[in-house]
């Protein structure tokens, strides 16, 4: 994966706007953003045949003891901890995972939130998502999202899929 390189082209004026300010939702767009200039392959398919019961056992030992056996996420995970941390939101279809592309999904599990963070050159935001890059393979990464994935309703996995540009 290449670097985000986020201080030129169509990002460098979102990005510097970005910088020094506070607000957590300017900051969650930005990483959008940012993730969106990857050069990592993306299609909805990316989900397509992934084995659910082993990225639901994956889930529950990885991810439920901070975003909820049922996906539900921390109480009230919009708003930042005494440290300025937002609390892990939830996977479900009240949260925003559906809202960003597989590979923006596969990229934050796998760096975690710090070095996403770090590399869009953003110090007003500290993330509290580990990386699992080490810990889990990349599979087992998208055995996860294909698990989250599936719990979605009908129409919030329709809209997901258009997060997903088609391979060419």
């Amino acid at each position: 994966m290449m670097a985000l390189g986020m201080d030129h082209g169509p990002w460098a004026a979102c990005v510097a706007r970005l910088r020094g300010r506070s607000h957590w939702a300017s900051v969650l767009f930005g990483f959008v953003m940012a993730l969106a200039g990857t050069n990592a392959a993306h299609a909805g398919h990316e989900l397509d045949g992934r084995d659910l019961v082993a990225g639901k056992t994956l889930y529950a030992d990885n991810c439920a003891a901070c975003h909820g056996a049922d996906l539900e996420g921390a109480p009230d995970w919009q708003v930042p901890d005494e440290n300025g941390v937002l609390p892990a939101p939830p996977h479900d279809e009240t949260g925003h995972t559906w809202h960003h592309s597989n590979v923006q999904n596969f990229d934050y599990t796998k760096l975690g939130g710090a070095k996403i963070v770090e590399r869009m050159g953003l110090s007003s935001f500290t993330s509290g998502m580990p990386g699992f890059e080490g810990q889990l393979t990349d599979d087992e990464i998208w055995n996860i999202l294909a698990f989250i994935h599936s719990n979605w309703p009908e129409d919030i996995q329709a809209l997901h899929q258009t997060r997903n540009p088609p391979h060419e």
